[in-house]
């Protein structure tokens, strides 16, 4: 690294943020190779591919446990740091739970100074506090790439965990943050992003998901998750197949930043959205009409992405109303789950009904 040129994290990585993940193409035969388990008191595992697991301690209490890490997604440290937070604190409110406590994981080459460290953990820190916790402690390891992330307990009551599995149909999907956040990050990694956009894509990057989990735990939520490495079409795919149901997107209704939307056009997107698109080739039917741009934004890797939710249809309206009262910088309608199945989804360029 020059040391007269300023630090760009993002150029030290090979792959930005959840589309270093491995795609679900990868994961899933493996996790299907695990014994089940069979302790009564975890109410959520690995079988579903939630969010995050979830173990009965009492009556009254079960903890929501989650780790989520990833190289850097955009230059600066401190941002990275809380990029990476906000990220990992969204599962526990995937599961309808409250963060309680977190620690740090963190991968750190030598050629990089400590002091960049100290603003990752700095950035990481500032998020955790605005969300109500502490970091704990955490451990570190040298690597190549700097990885960071954390792991974090939450609490919930057993009798109200939210899950992926309990779509059903009638309901309709409703989706809390727009969608391009992989796209514009690429853009920014290879020096394209001519409008500037990875600012506001870092401010949406950072934004707790916890004003959305607070609503939406108000109401009668049948399956929550979150939209981050697996796309939007990936996450709804975990919840079809968990649910037993099937489901219709209505692409016309997806919240998109828009230098995404001209991005994509141009033919960026991370390796992650590339993957994420081929595996759900065997979920997904994609109308004649939605052009092969608008199906990777579908599928595009988000970090920190929205929850999204399937509600009854009869509380929609209620329900978007509360999330735009409490500043969700999205409350969009954006599907239904269609009936039962094996988890099939279609996506129509528009909503005809």
């Amino acid at each position: 690294m020059n040391p007269t040129e300023p630090l760009r994290l993002t150029k030290l990585a090979k792959r930005a943020g959840c589309a270093a993940k491995h795609p679900p193409g990868f994961l899933l035969p493996l996790l299907g190779m695990l014994p089940p388990v069979t302790d009564p008191n975890v109410l959520i595992g690995s079988s579903t591919a939630d969010d995050a697991a979830v173990y009965k301690l009492s009556d009254e209490l079960a903890l929501v446990l989650t780790t989520d890490f990833f190289t850097p997604i955009v230059d600066s440290p401190r941002d990275f740091g809380r990029v990476a937070a906000a990220n990992a604190l969204s599962d526990v409110y995937a599961m309808g739970g409250k963060p309680t406590a977190a620690l740090s994981i963190v991968g750190f080459p030598d050629s990089l100074p400590a002091t960049v460290l100290g603003e990752i953990l700095a950035g990481a820190s500032a998020v955790a506090n605005e969300a109500g916790i502490a970091i704990v402690g955490g451990h570190t390891i040298k690597s190549e790439e700097p990885i960071f992330g954390l792991a974090v307990v939450g609490t919930v009551h057993p009798d109200r965990v939210l899950s992926n599995a309990g779509a059903k149909p009638g309901d309709v999907l409703i989706l809390t943050k727009p969608l391009g956040l992989g796209i514009i990050s690429t853009a920014a990694k290879n020096d394209l992003d001519s409008q500037s956009a990875i600012t506001n894509a870092i401010r949406v990057m950072t934004t707790l998901n916890r004003a959305a989990a607070e609503v939406l735990t108000r109401f009668e939520v049948h399956a929550l998750t979150d939209v981050t490495g697996f796309g939007l079409l990936g996450h709804l795919r975990n919840v079809t197949a968990a649910s037993g149901v099937t489901a219709e997107v209505w692409a016309d209704r997806v919240p998109v930043l828009s230098a995404a939307r001209d991005y994509v056009k141009a033919g960026i997107a991370p390796g992650g959205t590339r993957a994420n698109a081929k595996f759900l080739a065997d979920w997904v039917e994609f109308a004649s009409d939605v052009s092969p741009e608008e199906q990777l934004l579908l599928c595009d890797a988000q970090t920190s992405g929205g929850l999204l939710a399937a509600v009854p249809e009869r509380i929609a309206k209620e329900v978007t109303r509360a999330l735009t009262a409490a500043g969700t910088l999205a409350s969009a309608v954006v599907g239904r789950i269609t009936g039962t199945g094996s988890g099939k989804i279609r996506v129509s360029a528009r909503c005809v009904s």
